[in-house]
């Protein structure tokens, strides 16, 4: 008998086809130009692009000489997508949340949450016209020293994440990880300092699977090796006398009735802030986890 994680072929050719479409959603291809940029043969292509449109999964578009054909997304992708976000507890209450933080700040405002061992980009709002560079539905390998912010309220998953091994390798300040964790709990957020490695470190990690390349494994030791490096701590920035700071990113956690953290929401920053420009937005961001969390009839857990 055939085993339940045997791969299918086939499908990974479907598959293949509408991802490589997901990252080129304004442009639209030709047979000849898509099997050879998914490394298919013109057949299986066409076989795929056929029955994927009589799906509503892709839409054929005709050319003026009436001869020419290209593929795009279809609308039936829209229906699966808004599915898949429901059961994945997307609600259009949590995307009015996202919006209202994006609006105040005129910056990007996202949910995530760890889903098969993956932290997964669940909903993203963001300014008219501003491109991110990440989608939803992106996912990056949940292991050290990627996905603290998954696991600082809560010891017994924190203990887990630190026992993976980790993605790149790793020297861990003990001391330095107790006070994150201690800040984090008593604040009610993390605030992820911006560093020339940090901005290069999802984007690097995008798409990865928890078993990378060697040469890529290097290159990400090189730009991250110590967990909570990245943390920005108030203490630290006063000893050093520091008026601002670059900050890429403020995160705060969603819980469920279980008080179980279960989301994140964050605040894309990209810029340099004030001790008090960090509060307020970490505040607002605050607010709509707590809403969140109250939509998933959750609650946060007592601060130890």
């Amino acid at each position: 008998m055939a085993s339940a994680d045997r791969a299918s072929p086939p499908t990974a050719r479907v598959v293949a086809v509408l991802e490589f479409l997901a990252r080129h959603p304004h442009d639209r291809f030709g047979l000849s130009e898509l099997a050879r940029r998914v490394e298919l043969s013109k057949p299986t292509c066409l076989g795929i692009l056929t029955t994927l449109t009589e799906s509503g999964y892709l839409v054929r578009d005709v050319g003026d000489n009436g001869r020419d054909k290209t593929y795009r997304l279809g609308p039936a992708l829209i229906a699966l997508g808004h599915t898949a976000q429901e059961s994945l507890r997307v609600s259009p209450a949590a995307r009015d949340e996202l919006r209202r933080l994006s609006e105040a700040y005129q910056t990007t405002a996202g949910l995530s949450a760890v889903v098969d061992d993956r932290i997964t980009l669940l909903e993203l709002v963001g300014p008219a016209g501003v491109d991110v560079g990440v989608r939803v539905g992106q996912s990056y390998p949940f292991a050290p020293p990627v996905g603290l912010m998954f696991v600082l309220w809560d010891d017994e998953a924190l203990r887990a994440w630190l026992a993976k091994a980790p993605t790149i390798p790793l020297r861990t300040d003990s001391a330095r990880l107790d006070a994150v964790i201690a800040e984090c709990r008593t604040s009610g957020y993390l605030v992820e300092r911006m560093t020339p490695g940090g901005r290069r470190l999802y984007a690097l990690m995008a798409g990865m699977s928890n078993s990378m390349p060697d040469e890529l494994r290097a290159l990400l030791g090189e730009l991250v090796s110590d967990i909570g490096e990245r943390v920005y701590l108030r203490g630290e920035a006063q000893a050093a006398g520091r008026k601002r700071e670059d900050i890429s990113v403020i995160s705060a956690p969603v819980f469920d009735h279980h008080q179980r953290q279960v989301m994140v929401v964050s605040l894309q920053i990209g810029r340099a802030l004030t001790d008090a420009e960090i509060t307020k937005r970490a505040r607002d961001l605050m607010i709509s986890a707590a809403a969140i969390t109250a939509q998933l009839g959750g609650a946060a857990p007592a601060v130890s």
